[in-house]
């Protein structure tokens, strides 16, 4: 790719403040318009890139609904957090009551895991029954497993809520089984889907599972979008009559990542339908462009007490970005590193990350790694790097 007048790539250390412009490139991008009107049967909802927050599509998506199976997400937020403080562990064992069972197993014909009453089940087996189908039992278990009540572990979810940033939300059980007061907004579905992909990554991967099988019984996850569309990877259905069939839905395509959500059709196939219909609508705004192909020289950094002064960073994997012509106009190419390099450095270790930047805010970002070995200085130099080094790392 020819390097021209373009994009200015920053290399910036995150712990050494220290910015350098490095390499000047250029992008050459058919122009691309936003759609005037976009329209939907879905009586609320709202479209947003996942990245930067930006919203390209809002309808109602204020207005405080029924969310259903929906809400699980934020159910299992609080369980995330736990999980990652330390306060949980992935093989504590909860009990599933009589009542979850009741309520939320076999005998309430609504979304189960077919939990036994009494049974003991490992925390992870039950967040995969919750994600993967949905079940009811095993979100009954966790909260009264966690807070000993559902309706303690409903006012955690709203304290916890709060200190996300969803104001508007309320909760009043860990299932989003019909209550008056139990309600979410469209907006505010999108943004706790959004809090849980950047925050707890490794556990987002579940939402992408088709299947599990507890009890000797397989079940399909109900997400329409698995399998079906290019790029979705979860995230959550949601039906009861109030809130219509429902969907918080995401999908990413080359760099760029979609959040969705819809509420209130009449049909399973209406709803996916939508989906596939919202996301397309948004992806058509962008235009793929490669900035770079797997290997090739982004920029290069100083290497402290090595042989060499300096060392290529290169893309780990081909950079593909999808920008509509206006931010393409706005962006920005900026090359991160947590800490500098101090030899000895191996080749393609993934030392940094490439970010897109429209308007100050990251719209996309991609790995980038080590396109050399350098080996140590035992000189007079290399004494001094690690001094250095143990300025910069503490020891």
């Amino acid at each position: 790719m020819s390097r021209r007048s373009g994009f200015a790539i920053k290399l910036v250390h995150e712990r050494l403040v220290a910015v350098v412009a490095v390499l000047l490139l250029v992008l050459v991008m058919p122009g691309a318009a936003w759609a005037v009107s976009f329209q939907t049967k879905a009586r609320n909802a709202i479209l947003l890139d996942a990245e930067s927050g930006q919203v390209f599509y809002e309808k109602q998506a204020d207005v405080l609904i029924p969310p259903a199976s929906m809400s699980k997400i934020v159910t299992l937020l609080l369980v995330f957090d736990l999980l990652k403080k330390g306060k949980l562990a992935e093989t504590d064992e909860f009990e599933v009551s009589t009542d979850a069972w009741k309520r939320g197993g076999a005998p309430s014909g609504g979304s189960t895991m077919y939990a036994k009453p009494g049974e003991r089940i490992k925390l992870i087996d039950l967040i995969r029954g919750v994600v993967i189908v949905s079940a009811n039992d095993a979100a009954i278990a966790i909260a009264e497993g966690i807070a000993g009540s559902e309706e303690a572990y409903a006012q955690m979810l709203n304290k916890y809520a709060r200190k996300m940033g969803l104001t508007k939300s309320r909760f009043v059980n860990a299932t989003g089984l019909p209550h008056p007061d139990h309600r979410m907004t469209a907006r505010e579905l999108a943004l706790a889907a959004r809090y849980l992909m950047r925050n707890f990554p490794d556990y987002y991967k579940l939402y992408s599972q088709r299947e599990f099988t507890w009890n000797n019984i397989r079940q399909r996850n109900r997400n329409p979008l698995l399998g079906r569309y290019p790029g979705a990877d979860g995230v959550k259905t949601g039906y009861t009559k109030a809130a219509g069939y429902s969907l918080v839905a995401s999908a990413k395509r080359d760099g760029r990542r979609l959040i969705a959500v819809i509420t209130g059709l009449r049909s399973k196939r209406q709803r996916g339908e939508e989906a596939r219909k919202i996301l397309d609508w948004g992806f058509r705004q962008f235009r793929p462009v490669r900035l770079y192909r797997a290997g090739e020289e982004v920029t290069r950094v100083r290497v402290w007490g090595g042989g060499k002064d300096f060392v290529p960073l290169v893309a780990a994997e081909d950079i593909i970005v999808r920008m509509t012509d206006a931010e393409r106009k706005r962006a920005k190419l900026v090359a991160k590193m947590k800490s500098p390099l101090v030899a000895p450095v191996a080749a393609d270790k993934r030392v940094g990350t490439l970010h897109v930047v429209v308007d100050k805010r990251t719209v996309a970002r991609f790995p980038l790694q080590t396109g050399a070995a350098v080996a140590g200085d035992d000189s007079m130099w290399g004494r001094a790097a690690d001094t250095l080094k143990a300025w910069v790392f503490g020891g």
